[in-house]
């Protein structure tokens, strides 16, 4: 399976991994041959990269289906979730939350963490894959950092509401594509406050869970929003939902900025160790998530490009590439991998 840009993707092109609505419908289906119609479609909501199958890479196989089926009935019920949170049902929030459970269950028992990340993302399913991606992310995390099963599912089940305050955030401000002005940032920065008190008349007032909503914004320097809390004075929880929602949020297009590329966003949470983010956790996050995924190009610092096929544990920006063509003259080849791992002097240089 190959990761490619939505402008790069040719009619013809069979698509390797579905795409689902905000209400965990299939928008289109894994196996669909792609014409100029879906892919203008994709353009339209979007999309900025799909998952396209290649016979020289379908060994790189990027989908765990009982993952992405428990992601789907996730997403499908987040709705219910959002409306038990502001009608402060707590039975019917239970309820709601069994799929999120059921998901945090399975990557701790089976879960493989290169097949648990980068969904398709569209304008419409942000917000909810979002939050759904930041739950996998921190539920990765926290098993990195040795915690139990208890733990891990609190701390997913917060990352999954981390942002549920900005329910009470005009959408207006949340969409605006321009400069926020400093009222509209000042509101802005009330959603974790806004979320904290919709979970104390929820959950109770002494959960992990509200910690980590009403935190997930502070910075171990101090220079965080609600409160300026400082390093002792924020919980692990919520410094891992905190490192988890930034890497996600900027590795993904919304409507006032463009993506960072997956390096510059890796590179930002290892820039921010110490000082935005804990420390130990940023360790936790380099021995748990890679830099480039899966299936996408890369080219390196000798002009070879090729494909991302494996990864190295502890080495997030060394992975085993697959080179497919010869960098001469361009032609197709039988192909050669290049372990980064084992050749120090070779880096990635950037994706193609």
């Amino acid at each position: 399976m190959r990761l490619e840009f939505i402008d790069r993707v040719m009619e013809e092109d069979v698509l390797g991994k579905s795409i689902l609505t905000c209400e965990g419908q299939v928008l289109l289906r894994a196996g669909v041959k792609l014409n100029s119609n879906y892919i203008d479609k994709l353009k339209k909501l979007g999309v900025f990269y799909v998952y396209v199958e290649d016979e020289r890479l379908e060994d790189v196989y990027v989908e765990d289906e009982k993952l992405s089926q428990l992601k789907q009935s996730t997403m499908k019920s987040m709705s219910k979730v959002m409306v038990n949170l502001n009608n402060y049902d707590e039975k019917g929030l239970r309820h709601s939350l069994k799929t999120v459970e059921e998901m945090i269950n399975y990557i701790v028992d089976v879960g493989d963490v290169n097949k648990s990340l980068y969904d398709i993302q569209t304008y419409d399913n942000y917000t909810f894959v979002h939050s759904i991606d930041t739950c996998v992310m921190a539920s990765f995390l926290g098993i990195s950092a040795g915690y139990n099963e208890f733990d891990i599912k609190e701390l997913g089940v917060g990352a999954i509401l981390h942002d549920v305050g900005k329910t009470k955030v005009p959408i207006e401000i949340l969409n605006k594509k321009g400069k926020l002005t400093d009222e509209e940032f000042a509101e802005i920065k009330k959603h974790p406050v806004y979320g904290s008190k919709i979970l104390k008349k929820t959950v109770g007032t002494y959960s992990p869970i509200i910690k980590i909503v009403e935190q997930h914004h502070e910075r171990v320097d101090g220079r965080g929003y609600p409160y300026g809390l400082t390093n002792k004075q924020i919980t692990n929880f919520a410094k891992m939902v905190c490192i988890c929602d930034v890497y996600d949020a900027v590795s993904n297009d919304r409507c006032y900025r463009k993506k960072f590329r997956p390096n510059d966003a890796y590179e930002l949470i290892l820039s921010g160790s110490g000082s935005s983010f804990d420390q130990e956790i940023v360790s936790y996050f380099k021995n748990t998530f890679a830099v480039y995924p899966l299936g996408c190009c890369v080219k390196l610092s000798n002009g070879v490009k090729g494909y991302v096929v494996r990864q190295n544990r502890g080495f997030p920006d060394r992975p085993v590439i697959r080179v497919l063509q010869d960098p001469e003259t361009g032609d197709n080849i039988s192909g050669y991998e290049v372990d980064l791992l084992k050749n120090l002097s070779i880096i990635v240089e950037e994706i193609v």
